[in-house]
């Protein structure tokens, strides 16, 4: 009897750490709302580091573009999102510039007749940006990681496989900035952008998704078609929410079943 009860007790605590880790019994976001996906890394993991969930393993990676593929998914840029469009939409987005971009996560992309959006830091290099965010987080890790090359970005842009979007010229939190600061930081992006890869960069990504409603104005004025955030979701009117897009968050930590929930519901753990 003693066993029958504890056996129960197990399988209760586990039902229960289940639900906890996966919210599996949200509702489905209907899939005429496009969904676009947020990822920075696509490399292995490192040991104790901080950063761990922003590396998306290469193979979970190839795992989830290859569902995609075979589930009917439309791989648009953020450029081409549309509201309530025919086909099922899913727009990649990648944050920062990271050149795992382009060494790993480009020949998967091409692999299954994929493309993605890169929000693309232009002063990239030896920068600890972490620590713009909070100050304690200074131990360079981020600023470790190779970044990509201009040549790596000229060829993937060239390759019709990516677009540019403008993410600040120095990964700025713009809640430190004044409003001309933060003009500076997003149109000189803009502008290199497009000066050295010869293409328009219509979107903007907010760094750290740290904003305000004058960061929402300037970048209206500044004639941005579409702005993402790192608000865990999937946006449900494309035309009231194109300057605070939500963004599907790809964990580190995701397997196969994760991803498809996140795709189903635009998030998976309880606490997301």
């Amino acid at each position: 009897m003693l066993t029958l009860v504890f056996c129960c007790a197990i399988g209760i605590v586990t039902l229960l750490y289940i639900n906890f880790q996966f919210a599996w019994w949200r509702s489905t976001i209907p899939y005429k709302h496009p969904r676009v996906l947020m990822y920075h890394m696509i490399s292995h993991q490192k040991r104790k580091a901080k950063y761990n969930k922003l590396r998306v393993d290469p193979i979970e990676f190839d795992r989830q573009v290859n569902w995609l593929q075979a589930n009917g998914w439309e791989f648009v840029f953020v450029s081409e999102l549309e509201n309530e469009p025919a086909r099922k939409q899913v727009a990649i987005t990648f944050d920062d510039g990271y050149r795992d971009n382009y060494l790993t996560a480009d020949p998967i992309l091409k692999k299954y007749g994929a493309k993605a959006t890169l929000y693309l830091v232009t002063d990239r290099h030896d920068r600890d940006w972490s620590s713009s965010k909070k100050e304690h987080h200074d131990d360079g890790e981020l600023m470790a990681e190779p970044k990509l090359l201009d040549e790596d970005v000229a060829k993937m842009v060239g390759s019709q496989r990516w677009e540019l979007g403008s993410h600040t010229v120095t990964h700025a939190n713009l809640l430190r900035l004044d409003n001309n600061q933060c003009n500076i930081e997003i149109q000189q992006c803009r502008t290199e952008l497009e000066e050295t890869f010869g293409t328009r960069a219509t979107s903007f990504a907010y760094p750290f998704g740290l904003f305000e409603d004058r960061h929402v104005e300037l970048v209206k004025t500044l004639g941005f078609q579409f702005a993402v955030t790192t608000e865990q979701g999937i946006s449900l009117d494309l035309d009231a929410e194109r300057l605070k897009l939500k963004r599907v968050k790809v964990s580190g930590r995701d397997g196969l079943a994760s991803f498809r929930l996140r795709m189903r519901t635009g998030k998976c753990r309880f606490r997301d």
